[in-house]
């Protein structure tokens, strides 16, 4: 994996706080950050994958019969 530097600027007492948590859990604060980073994009990536296999099924849902019009209203469903 071909790795490349970036340059973060965060507020002093984030970074000071972050620097603490990065020494509780054994890593350094570009560790810390890194893993976090990928954290995300592996959620952002199962989000998008699961969004496409349900467009998909919607895609390829069943006719229901009514050509995609609704034939009532709320009124008729609900009476008062």
């Amino acid at each position: 994996m071909e790795y490349q530097n970036i340059t973060v600027s965060l507020p002093k007492d984030i970074l000071l706080k972050v620097k603490h948590i990065a020494v509780e859990k054994r890593t350094s604060v570009s560790g810390l950050l890194a893993r976090t980073l990928e954290d995300i994009v592996k959620k952002e990536d199962s989000y998008r994958k699961a969004r496409e296999r349900h467009m998909a099924l919607l895609n390829d849902a069943p006719d229901l019969g009514t050509g995609g019009k609704i034939g009532w209203s709320r009124g008729d469903i609900h009476e008062r």
